[in-house]
């Protein structure tokens, strides 16, 4: 006996639609009876987590003691810190949509997010003294362009030789990481830092200007909003985004229009790795103003989960980034409100992507049950 997926002849359209709403209350409920068997009130600490950070608490005084006033007013700071770290994740997810939907599988979003990062800082750290209005866009150029010759490596692994693409880009991940921590404690170490692993500080026309004064909140989120307005649109009213989802849903039927798989897969690694370099570059010129061991923080994978929440759409993909955001924020909240680990806190993030997924495939197929004997007729 085994178990085997039939594609059903006419999924619901419907059910398709509300596919991540359900996955999103499916894993409300499995976050529920997580923190039971951990000991806390479920109801409560789900608003700890996901509400909470939302919006400020404070006290109206004796005057107004019968009267609630906690959670209308939104907390500033706890918005713009989702906006700063939805920000990475709708670029990665944006470049790993157009990269999936073409049938090619880049797991190792997360090593040319770090590699952008380090190739873009490469000309404020060997150049720090120059500034010039030039300096920031290519910056930026060259955070796409380290991204982009990363990828290309699992990419040209994959065409010329048929080599797993999930094993060789997710590989890479770890020399990427190891690459970037060496090279921040070795030569591009500042030798002012008091010996803690990091460049020099960014001189001020290598960062991306804040969205308002004094805020954390950068230019890098209006850069994510327009990639993803303009991949929508690519994908949607181009050839070029005809001949993705052909070659995605269809390989066959993609050899015969005359596309080139091979050719696709170089160009979907290329991009999505530019997009994941655009994030890491972003990060390190928006927000940390210097590039130091602490840029790896899972954003390469997160974006993964961000990318099938959002159904591989890029105006989804914002969306969901938001909402994968929000369970950053609602994480480090929970630690300090419940006491739970870090660890606990980012489960929601592994339940999401299962029930995504578990959603989607038993809306588009149907499990049979095949015995052993129709097996081998």
């Amino acid at each position: 006996m085994r178990l085997e997926l039939q594609k059903r002849a006419g999924a619901s359209t419907l059910f398709s639609i509300l596919s991540p709403f359900i996955a999103l209350v499916l894993t409300l409920v499995a976050g529920a009876i997580m923190f039971v068997i951990l000991g806390k009130p479920p109801f409560a600490s789900l608003y700890s987590y996901f509400i909470e950070p939302l919006f400020l608490k404070f006290d109206m005084g004796p005057i107004f003691s019968d009267f609630s006033f906690e959670g209308i007013v939104p907390n500033g700071w706890s918005l713009e810190q989702i906006l700063v770290k939805a920000t990475p994740l709708a670029l990665i997810a944006v470049g790993l949509a157009v990269c999936f939907r073409s049938g090619n599988w880049n797991i190792g979003a997360e090593g040319q997010y770090l590699i952008g990062g380090m190739f873009g800082a490469m000309i404020p750290v060997l150049f720090n003294d120059w500034n010039s209005p030039l300096t920031l866009p290519l910056v930026l150029i060259m955070g796409m362009l380290g991204g982009a010759l990363y990828g290309f490596i699992p990419a040209i692994l994959k065409s010329r030789f048929g080599t797993n693409e999930i094993l060789t880009s997710l590989m890479l991940v770890y020399v990427a990481q190891q690459l970037v921590d060496w090279i921040v404690r070795g030569p591009w170490r500042d030798p002012k830092g008091m010996g803690f692993p990091g460049t020099k500080s960014f001189n001020e026309s290598a960062v991306l200007p804040s969205l308002w004064q004094h805020a954390d909140a950068h230019y890098g989120a209006v850069i994510a909003v327009v990639a993803a307005i303009a991949v929508w649109f690519m994908l949607a009213k181009t050839s070029k985004g005809f001949e993705i989802t052909v070659l995605g849903q269809s390989p066959r039927a993609g050899r015969f229009a005359g596309f080139s798989a091979k050719n696709m897969t170089v160009f979907a690694f290329l991009f999505s790795g530019a997009m994941a370099g655009l994030a890491g570059i972003s990060e390190v010129s928006g927000s940390v103003e210097k590039l130091d061991d602490k840029l790896s923080l899972g954003y390469g994978f997160t974006a993964i989960i961000v990318a099938f929440l959002g159904r591989l759409n890029p105006l989804g993909i914002v969306a969901a980034a938001l909402v994968l955001a929000l369970s950053y924020i609602g994480g480090e909240a929970a630690q300090i409100s419940l006491g739970v680990s870090d660890r606990a806190a980012r489960v929601f993030q592994g339940l999401l992507l299962f029930f995504v997924l578990a959603c989607d495939t038993l809306i588009h197929y149907r499990v049979r049950l095949v015995a052993a004997v129709e097996a081998v007729a």
